[in-house]
């Protein structure tokens, strides 16, 4: 419904137009478990929930392998825990998929820093410990219809980490799965 409303605010265009920033809305929840369980699917979800909003830059394209960006977000908890946090990651987005002419995808990983406004209280509970400036990394697929590039399904894993005790001694924190439509201008 939302991609709905949003495709008859925002004109479609050519969708073949080079397109190097995006904005993309989602929403996700916490796990109970560390990044390699949540990789397994092996966890539990937390009455924590989140609502976010990212900026996306397009910095460089090497040939229609791969992209390099860079994005800002801002997210909203609620429920077991309520604060905001503000993220800044790098990517390195993979593109060719042999599926891409029937359903366009890509797969990103990111890096980067996580600044929460409070010490989040799940990461507490479920850890031990956390901070309010901790890593963030995130791993994303992307899903498009090739007559409307411009329009991705994004589907993910939200997380944030003192890696290993670089970040206030934490050496873990918390993960989430998020889902969200982005879309590139």
């Amino acid at each position: 419904m939302l991609a709905a409303i949003l495709t008859a605010l925002i004109p479609l265009g050519n969708a073949n137009a080079e397109r190097n920033w995006a904005a993309t809305l989602y929403t996700g929840r916490l796990t109970d478990e560390t990044l390699g369980n949540v990789l397994r699917a092996d966890f539990s979800m937390e009455d924590a929930y989140w609502v976010g909003l990212g900026l996306t830059r397009r910095i460089y394209t090497y040939r229609h392998y791969f992209d390099l960006e860079v994005e800002g977000q801002v997210n909203k908890f609620f429920g077991d825990q309520d604060n905001w946090e503000f993220d800044f990651l790098g990517y390195v987005r993979w593109l060719p998929f042999p599926w891409d002419r029937y359903l366009d995808t890509s797969f990103a990983a990111g890096a980067g820093l996580s600044y929460a406004t409070s010490v989040p209280e799940v990461e507490v509970q479920n850890q031990g410990d956390s901070a309010k400036f901790l890593g963030a990394l995130s791993f994303e697929f992307t899903f498009a219809l090739p007559s409307i590039p411009q329009w991705n399904l994004v589907a993910g894993i939200h997380h944030r980490s003192g890696a290993g005790g670089t970040f206030s001694g934490v050496r873990s924190a918390s993960n989430g799965l998020d889902i969200g439509i982005r879309y590139w201008f």
